[in-house]
């Protein structure tokens, strides 16, 4: 499937239905050495369901 638009909100969209989110971050907000991303951070906020972050160093 494919969808267009903002990432976070796609996921977002699927998030009710979902049991769990997996998502990747590279880490790469705005500020230089912040955790995570802005859709890792979106998601963190608003998913109603469990979420993964999985990191790679």
């Amino acid at each position: 499937m494919v969808a267009r638009g903002r990432a976070a909100d796609r996921l977002l969209d699927h998030a009710e239905y979902a049991q769990l989110i997996v998502v990747g971050s590279h880490g790469r907000g705005g500020f230089a050495g912040l955790p995570l991303g802005s859709t890792s951070q979106a998601l963190i906020t608003f998913a109603s369901c469990p979420l993964l972050i999985a990191r790679h160093d």
